[in-house]
């Protein structure tokens, strides 16, 4: 027993220390990124980028990253890697910040935040556009082999309050990896764009990515403020034409209705119901008549006897045979 506890001590010890250099140390001073920087790479997207801190002292852990999307709207996250891409809205500006973070069962250590921002596009209050709003329309294409529909887009708004009247809009649409720049407007009294058709685009109409568009403008007497919105596909108004063969089956079926209302309306009208299909007669009432009397006569016997046999003759039921008992 002298002899053992000893080497209980020790392997207490030993497993302590083990334990020890498994876990992070509290002690640890966490860095902060390095290069933080916010990237714009299309309408209503940017790019975060930042790079692990050479300072920071290397103890087997694998440091994580927690973002916070400050504005427009807040949000975070955390990724194990060094960017993250964002759709968002930019007329208003965007502001995000990152730091580094260290977590076990125990505690999360986390080091200071490092931030970068966009400042929101010049432009005078007042000038950008109103009320945008975006509908597809979807139609079967015989002419692409690539995809057996094709989606337009329509989109409108309202001039800003403050705007000059020389003004001029011009609309663009992001969709995945295409940007496509308005072709066909609508214009107001005093010439201004107020409306664009894309009879043709890349959006698909089942898809899950974010429609992004923007408006800017331009005048030779202010600096017009541009606007973007995002837009879900499933959530914009989406006038999507049925194939040719249902609507031949919706019409088909209002003419088929539209045809018996008619003919029961001309048979009402022409007391043509009870001639074609008269009352049915009420039973008589006299019992006597319901009764069949047979007479049967049994082999081997000079006897007759006389069974009587009630029953009701209904419309489809076969003529009962005549049984020897």
């Amino acid at each position: 027993m002298i002899i053992m506890a000893p080497v209980l001590l020790i392997l207490l010890g030993a497993t302590e220390i083990l334990q020890a250099d498994l876990l992070p140390d509290e002690k640890i001073s966490l860095l902060p990124p390095v290069n933080f920087t916010i990237k714009v790479t299309g309408l209503a997207q940017v790019l975060l980028h930042w790079k692990p801190n050479p300072d920071q002292e290397q103890r087997n852990a694998n440091p994580e990253y927690q973002v916070k999307i400050n504005a427009p709207k807040e949000d975070d996250y955390e990724t194990r890697i060094t960017e993250s891409k964002c759709v968002t809205i930019l007329h208003k500006g965007f502001s995000a910040s990152v730091r580094t973070i260290l977590q076990n069962d125990h505690s999360l250590l986390a080091s200071s935040w490092v931030s970068a921002e966009l400042h929101a596009p010049p432009g005078s209050p007042g000038t950008s556009i109103v009320n945008l709003t975006c509908t597809t329309n979807t139609t079967a294409d015989n002419y692409s082999h690539l995809r057996s529909y094709q989606v337009s887009l329509h989109c409108t708004w309202l001039v800003g309050t403050d705007a000059p009247e020389d003004t001029q809009y011009f609309l663009y649409y992001r969709y995945g990896s295409w940007t496509e720049e308005c072709q066909e407007y609508s214009k107001d009294t005093l010439g201004r764009n107020i409306a664009c058709w894309f009879p043709r685009t890349f959006i698909l109409s089942k898809g899950r990515d974010w429609l992004a568009v923007l408006v800017n403008g331009s005048s030779k007497h202010s600096a017009i403020k541009p606007f973007d919105q995002l837009f879900a596909l499933h959530a914009i108004g989406n006038d999507e034409h049925k194939p040719l063969r249902e609507w031949f089956l919706v019409v088909l079926m209002a003419t088929v209705c539209f045809i018996l209302l008619i003919l029961s309306l001309i048979c009402k009208i022409c007391h043509l119901w009870i001639k074609l299909f008269p009352p049915i007669p009420a039973p008589k009432s006299n019992i006597k008549d319901l009764f069949v009397t047979t007479n049967y006569e049994k082999a081997g016997s000079s006897e007759t006897e006389i069974e009587v046999i009630c029953y009701i003759e209904k419309p489809g039921v076969e003529t009962l045979e005549d049984s020897v008992f």
